[in-house]
């Protein structure tokens, strides 16, 4: 009877345990998607800013210019999704199926890099000498080692079960070029926005504010999510091939992989809710003050 009532209680230990370690490890992605929602409010008094004044032709003609941009390479994008959802279908026929959405969703976020990272410069006299924002006046800096640390976890973890031989072959180019090249692009974007000087005129300096703003958004959302699909799939495939080994003790590793995945897709979720509120181009109507 003593030996039965220490494991019973052994076992009430280990599920309380798991319980707290699941619940424990879905708070970083809980706490991302609270940070992208802060970041809405940068959007709005970007975009307030704007309303605010009134541009030179200039600056309504750069504005012109991005969004007739990023709708062109938005719209390759999908193409390039469903070319690669047709490949697919040539090349593994019905086992394709389940490969669809990833294919489109990764022709998407290319478009929204490739619109970000291809901008064309704004055609505005500049300041002289030259002047430019810090990153810290664009995005929060933990939305961008967020980002970076997203696609070194992919990184690790795919490495970790290649080793292993839990990671096949033809899935490891995939599974981690995709985030990479997303990654590299994003980083561009954001060197781009950062090193660009400002304009010369007072009336377009919000505009050009609000411009580095959604570009440095824009691209850290896409490659965070690019990122943070494969990383949870990952953990939770890695998770579920340790339950099924048999341990003696409470085995914590498995709970803790597959709530390390649930939180990663679940942030992902909420990082693409964002990311789709950020590609509406920035406008500018009559000023607020007018009138």
């Amino acid at each position: 009877m003593a030996v039965s009532s220490g494991r019973t209680t052994i076992n009430r230990v280990g599920r309380l345990i798991a319980v707290i370690l699941f619940v424990a490890l879905l708070a970083p992605g809980v706490l991302l998607a609270r940070a992208w929602g802060l970041a809405s409010g940068r959007r709005a008094v970007a975009s307030a800013a704007v309303e605010f004044t009134d541009p030179t032709p200039e600056g309504v003609q750069a504005l012109h210019r991005q969004a007739a941009h990023g709708r062109r390479w938005r719209r390759l994008g999908l193409l390039l999704g469903i070319a690669g959802i047709v490949v697919l279908v040539v090349m593994f026929a019905e086992e394709s199926v389940f490969l669809w959405v990833p294919a489109l969703a990764v022709g998407l976020l290319a478009g929204v890099l490739l619109a970000e990272v291809t901008r064309p410069r704004p055609r505005w006299a500049l300041t002289s000498p030259a002047r430019r924002p810090s990153q810290g006046e664009q995005i929060s800096a933990w939305l961008v080692w967020a980002m970076r640390a997203v696609v070194a976890g992919v990184l690790v973890t795919a490495g970790l079960m290649w080793d292993a031989g839990d990671l096949g072959g033809s899935v490891a180019p995939a599974v981690v070029g995709v985030p990479v090249v997303a990654w590299l692009m994003a980083e561009a974007a954001l060197l781009r926005a950062l090193l660009r000087p400002t304009p010369a005129a007072g009336a377009d300096v919000p505009l050009d504010e609000a411009l580095r703003t959604w570009t440095a958004h824009l691209v850290t959302a896409a490659a965070s999510v690019t990122a943070l699909f494969p990383l949870g799939t990952l953990l939770l495939r890695a998770g579920l091939d340790l339950g099924d080994r048999v341990t003696e003790g409470i085995d914590v590793l498995p709970v803790a992989l597959v709530a390390g995945g649930f939180s990663a897709i679940a942030a992902g979720l909420a990082v693409t809710v964002f990311l789709v509120t950020w590609l509406r181009p920035v406008r500018s109507a009559a000023p607020a003050l007018t009138g």
